[in-house]
Parts: structure tokens; C-alpha cells; sequence
């Protein structure tokens, strides 16, 4: 039987499609914005974005653009095909998108790229005198590494407990009820860097 010679050009398609798929969902989640966020960003209807999170629906070229748009990103970044991201990625210090927490007594920045698969995250830490950040185990192995860049802070990592000052620097088990509190009069900041074994 002769062979088809459009049939990779076809299963490319369909693996660009599933990428793009995959990658709206997981950024979405990342996000931890709802399917109405979304749609409100990029002017795209729930139900279009729902199939195409289930890989139901094959977005058009202008779907998949303004979807891209609405996180931030470029055409490429979104598809992920090699090469066509920048070697460059910025992220600059007034773009609320990676604004991952933001309430009176805690800020989360988000300093690694959102849309990249990675075993390691990267955030900015700020705490109101006397505020904590606590948090639930994380999967098996996993494990912070906190530097303090301004005020006092304490880990509480299981049943371990440290006093950071500025300059000083941690690395703990997060795979185990942890805290982090500001410990200071003032505002205290950190550079929190998580790593997934």
C-alpha cells in the first residue's frame, strides 16, 4: 500500500494542536483563573475554551492569537514550537499577570515564566509585619530555598523552626506543612525559589 505523503504534515498538525491545548489549560491553572476570566481577557466564548482545554476543538489561527494575547504572550510562546520563543524572556516589574497572590498583608510575584514546563519556580516574596505564608505539603521531594532581602523572617518547616535575618538564606523540606513569617516591625522581602525532585 502506497504511503500518504501528507500524513506526518497531518500528525504535526494534531501535535501542535494538543500543545496548544495543553498549554492554555495549564496556564489558565497556573493563573488560577476561571474559564469566565479568560474568556473576559480574550473575548473568546467559555464553551470554545472549554473544548479546546479538552482538546475537543482545533482553535483557529486568530483564536489561538488573541488567547495568547490575553496571557501575555506571543503566537509562539503559546504554541511552544521550537525556536519560535525569544531566547530572552522579560518580566517586568509592574506587570500585574504574574501577580500570583496580592492582599493587604502578603505579595507573591511571579519572577519564572509561566508557560514554561519546569521543576523549578522562581517568586518575590513581601510580608506585612507580623503576616505569615502558609502553606500545605507539596508533592514528595520537594523542597525551598528562601534568601532574605529586607526585615526578619521565621521558617517553620515540620517540626523545625529558623530565625532569617537579611542576607541570610534557607533551604527546607516542603513537602511538609511549612510557614514563613515576618518576624519584623516592618515589611520584610524574600526571594523564594522552589525545586520539584
Amino acid at each position: 500500500m502506497k504511503k500518504n505523503a501528507s500524513q506526518p504534515a497531518v500528525s504535526n498538525v494534531d501535535q501542535i494542536s494538543s500543545e496548544v491545548c495543553r498549554n492554555v489549560r495549564e496556564l489558565r491553572a497556573a493563573r488560577g483563573w476561571s474559564l469566565d476570566s479568560l474568556s473576559a481577557a480574550c473575548g473568546v466564548s467559555k464553551s470554545m475554551l472549554s473544548q479546546i482545554e479538552r482538546n475537543e476543538a482545533n482553535p483557529t489561527l486568530a483564536v489561538t492569537a488573541r488567547i495568547a494575547q490575553a496571557f501575555g504572550l506571543s503566537l509562539g510562546e503559546l504554541v511552544d514550537s521550537p525556536g519560535a520563543s525569544p531566547s530572552i524572556h522579560v518580566i517586568r516589574a509592574n506587570d500585574r499577570e504574574y501577580h500570583y497572590r496580592s492582599d493587604p498583608d502578603c505579595r507573591i510575584r511571579t519572577l519564572s515564566p509561566l508557560h514554561l514546563e519546569k521543576d523549578v519556580e522562581f517568586y518575590e516574596l513581601e510580608l506585612k509585619s507580623g503576616a505569615r505564608l502558609k502553606s500545605a505539603p507539596h508533592f514528595e521531594g520537594t523542597r525551598e530555598f528562601l534568601t532574605i532581602q529586607k526585615g526578619r523572617m521565621k521558617v517553620i518547616s515540620g517540626d523545625e523552626a529558623v530565625d532569617l535575618n537579611k542576607g541570610d538564606s534557607a533551604s527546607y523540606r516542603a513537602d511538609v506543612e511549612h510557614r514563613i513569617e515576618n518576624t519584623g516591625r516592618g515589611e520584610a522581602v524574600a526571594f523564594l525559589v522552589v525545586s520539584y525532585e
